[in-house]
């Protein structure tokens, strides 16, 4: 490649006639043939990468070169004639050349591309087959943990219809908060659609900030008493009262905060404070709030502050313990410090926490934007209503014969219980097929079906749409849909296949009776709506 009479010929069009003592020249002569004039031509090779139309890269020129050698004869020498004849059969051989060129390296890139499409089809059906077996997975798990909780969460909603005491309604009352946060937790782990898309629903609704603070305190306390440490809880006079928010929501993120506070440390004081805020001022705070709180427009904003307080000895032997106590926290910056951060900033608040010298959080806050109680009442909350607000008598449910249909034994047990509870006459069904056979049993009728959309043999949906062909039949019974779904299209599903609510698992008493109301008092007004 570096020979002078190489280079000469790559950087010149035209022909060149080679010395006697050229290396070129003798190497084409060969060793039988006499010694001729010899001369040479550069020809252009073409590749696939020069056909990339309009393509910005540039593209490295590449040349073989042509010898030929005359007869090696006393008076032989090239005419112009020859030399015209030399270019024409140098351009002919480039394109033959060019041709094959580009043929060869057209199927080597088409064997490699069908090698990795090979590659790629095993890796979609490797992927196929993990998304099915993590569905699978999702289901199987999603029955076992999700009829305990929903189970627990229906029959502890009836105990604070007791005459219990202050402390024992409170007890109860956090148990019921803290079966409510597990069964959202469970729905989170389950469902496939949030886990494939990345997010969760809230469940935006009226609800008195006070009693959650007391019940999430209540059991703030007891895990403070078993991570060795006390709780001191203040909550100022401005912190309002009725708040429109996800309170499921924020109970799990406070439950979270006080955790990572103490999980992983020695003992001491947790201190909360909560207060409202009308401004964030500079440093910390001001680098992680994307927003400038503003209470003038009907929301406010609620800061709850933590953080822990020791003695020296307990610092001290905690900074000696520092090492061996990281690996059982999920530090500041953990997976679940991250899906309660996106939680947060989903209801438009913003959540942080400060280390201590071993990584362990020191201190957290969180801010979280919530709307006032005034405004709650102007507002249209799509499939939340505000009926907890006013309770008023019950007759309205006695002697509502309803046909509940559910294939889980457990789960219409306790819905059933809950729906007698109410004062109802209830008639269960284990499938949708069971659920149609017993409308069609003479001198039966009933006002209300409760009908769960997830039934293996029937979905709910398929059910009601058959449903509605009895219509001409008599009184057309009020469909109303049981799921624990919180896809943002269920109500436009369900009100397509003719159903006129839907209470969403677990199901409890305050649920049941705030939906079954709705639907009843709507179908007594002839009004076809949803709030």
């Amino acid at each position: 490649m570096d020979d002078p009479d190489v280079l000469e010929i790559k950087e010149s069009e035209g022909v060149k006639l080679l010395r006697p003592d050229s290396v070129l020249g003798l190497i084409s002569i060969g060793e039988d043939s006499e010694p001729g004039i010899v001369a040479a031509i550069r020809m252009p090779m073409l590749r696939v990468s020069d056909f990339k139309g309009g393509t910005p890269e540039v593209i490295q020129a590449c040349y073989a070169i042509l010898v030929l050698v005359l007869p090696g004869t006393d008076h032989s020498e090239w005419s112009n004639q020859e030399m015209k004849i030399v270019k024409v059969v140098a351009d002919q051989v480039a394109v033959a050349l060019s041709h094959a060129s580009v043929l060869e390296e057209s199927q080597m890139m088409r064997e490699k591309l069908e090698e990795q499409n090979r590659a790629l089809q095993h890796a979609r059906e490797d992927a196929m087959m993990a998304s099915r077996a993590r569905n699978s997975f999702q289901k199987a798990m999603g029955r076992g943990m999700r009829q305990p909780s929903y189970s627990i969460s229906g029959l502890l909603s009836m105990m604070p219809q007791e005459n219990f005491g202050p402390d024992q309604k409170l007890i109860v009352d956090t148990m019921v908060k803290t079966s409510e946060v597990i069964s959202a937790l469970v729905n989170d782990v389950t469902e496939v659609s949030p886990v494939d898309s990345g997010r969760q629903n809230l469940e935006v609704r009226p609800f008195q900030l006070h009693d959650m603070i007391r019940q999430v305190s209540s059991l703030a306390r007891c895990l403070c008493i078993c991570g060795g440490y006390g709780i001191d809880f203040r909550v100022e006079n401005s912190v309002p009262d009725w708040v429109v928010g996800d309170e499921k929501r924020v109970f799990q993120v406070i439950l979270h905060m006080v955790g990572n506070l103490v999980n992983g440390n020695l003992g001491g004081v947790v201190t909360v404070r909560v207060l409202t805020v009308s401004g964030i001022d500079g440093g910390e705070e001001q680098r992680w709030a994307p927003w400038k709180p503003n209470s003038s427009d009907g929301y406010t904003y609620v800061k709850f502050e933590m953080q822990t307080e020791k003695s020296r000895a307990i610092d001290d032997l905690s900074s000696s313990a520092g090492s061996s106590r990281r690996s059982n926290w999920e530090g500041v910056e953990g997976l679940s410090f991250s899906m309660c951060k996106r939680l947060v900033q989903m209801m438009q608040g913003n959540i942080w926490a400060v280390p201590n010298s071993q990584g362990l959080a020191e201190s957290m806050t969180l801010v979280l934007r919530l709307q006032l109680r005034s405004e709650a009442r102007m507002l249209d909350l799509k499939g939340f209503p505000n009926h907890h607000l006013h309770q008023p008598s019950e007759t309205i449910f006695r002697g509502l014969r309803v046909l509940l249909a559910d294939d889980d034994d457990t789960n219409r047990a306790v819905t059933g219980k809950l729906l007698m509870k109410l004062g109802c006459r209830v008639f269960p069904a284990s499938s949708g097929l069971e659920c149609l056979c017993s409308l069609g049993v003479p001198g039966t009728s009933f006002q209300v079906i409760l009908l769960d959309i997830h039934m293996p043999d029937m979905d709910g949906f398929e059910v009601s749409a058959r449903i509605q062909n009895f219509r001409a039949s008599g009184a057309q019974p009020l469909v109303v849909a049981l799921t624990t779904s919180c896809d943002e299209d269920l109500w436009d599903r369900c009100l397509l296949m003719g159903m006129k609510g839907v209470i969403r698992k677990p199901v409890t008493l305050q649920g049941i009776r705030d939906e079954l109301r709705r639907v009843l008092q709507q179908a007594n007004q002839g009004i076809i709506e949803h709030n």
